[in-house]
């Protein structure tokens, strides 16, 4: 008996990574689809899976990894439903309306869960207890995974909207959140950093920029530290591929630390606590894999 497919979703701010792979996780064929409005991403969303029943056969299991706020509790009605979210049109889509035709079940987790999962599982994160996984890109989230299991309340994190010490004098820029303002989405994500300065933080090339920039990010990483004594941190996504970007932030997260916390896993200078995700651009996708297995039962 051969393996059964699934499909899967890394649905990102900017682009969405359709797939469709077989359990061991090969991936069969895939997909970039910009994420417009839902009326123009999900009919490329099914034309892709569609041709991929047709050549592979038939999908058994979804698995979704998106962003949000997005209802990840399996027992909601609105299960897969898109909530408050920032992103124009999206407020009320869900995932069910496009991959429900499939007759598969489906799972849906938020992408830096999803992202957190696939480093844990043969990444960056591959031998940890728990793993935390944040990526800085066109928005700010973390997702943490203890055991192979995303942790979640009454629904996901929302560590991009933490309130940051934020001194006008210093930085001036008001931000760049319609909720929040100044919150570190607000005042250090993609969006953020090109409204305050024109350009990527990589294109500005500017120390002092990134060293403000890892000063904010830094906030989050000593409380993913504090609440979640992970195993490890992953610093993922388009922002932290600025050159000097992740060594400023192990500096800044350290001396917010203040040796406070003492344990083998925080080793002097955080090299090997603060990384990069191994997997790349491919941990949303494998861990959405994943997710899919998960739906196959």
């Amino acid at each position: 008996m051969g393996q059964r497919l699934i499909g899967a979703i890394e649905a990102g701010g900017t682009k969405f990574i359709a797939a469709i792979a077989t359990e061991d996780g090969t991936i069969l064929d895939r997909a970039r689809i910009p994420t417009l409005t839902p009326d123009e991403c999900f009919p490329q969303v099914a034309a892709f899976f569609d041709a991929a029943a047709a050549a592979h056969g038939p999908i058994a299991g979804f698995g979704v990894a998106s962003f949000g706020p997005i209802d990840i509790d399996p027992t909601s009605s609105t299960y897969g439903t898109f909530t408050t979210t920032p992103k124009p049109g999206w407020s009320g889509a869900r995932f069910h309306d496009v991959l429900g035709r499939f007759g598969a079940p489906i799972v849906v987790e938020t992408d830096v869960n999803g992202a957190a999962l696939g480093e844990w599982q043969s990444g960056a994160g591959k031998g940890c207890t728990t793993v935390a996984y944040t990526t800085v890109g066109t928005g700010i989230g973390s997702g943490v995974v203890r055991a192979g299991k995303p942790l979640m309340g009454f629904s996901h994190y929302e560590s991009g909207h933490i309130p940051l010490p934020h001194d006008p004098t210093a930085d001036p820029f008001a931000g760049h959140c319609p909720y929040h303002g100044d919150c570190l989405e607000g005042l250090a994500s993609g969006p953020a950093i090109a409204a305050r300065w024109g350009c990527s933080l990589s294109d500005l090339g500017d120390p002092a920029a990134i060293d403000l920039i890892a000063s904010y990010l830094a906030v989050l990483a000593a409380n993913l530290v504090l609440l979640h004594m992970p195993d490890r941190l992953i610093f993922g996504g388009g922002v932290m591929k600025s050159p000097g970007l992740i060594p400023a932030l192990r500096r800044a997260t350290e001396a917010r630390l203040a040796g406070y916390v003492k344990a083998p896993q925080i080793d002097p200078g955080l090299e090997r606590y603060i990384v990069a995700p191994a997997l790349g651009d491919d941990a949303g996708i494998t861990g959405a894999i994943a997710l899919g297995r998960r739906a196959l039962g």
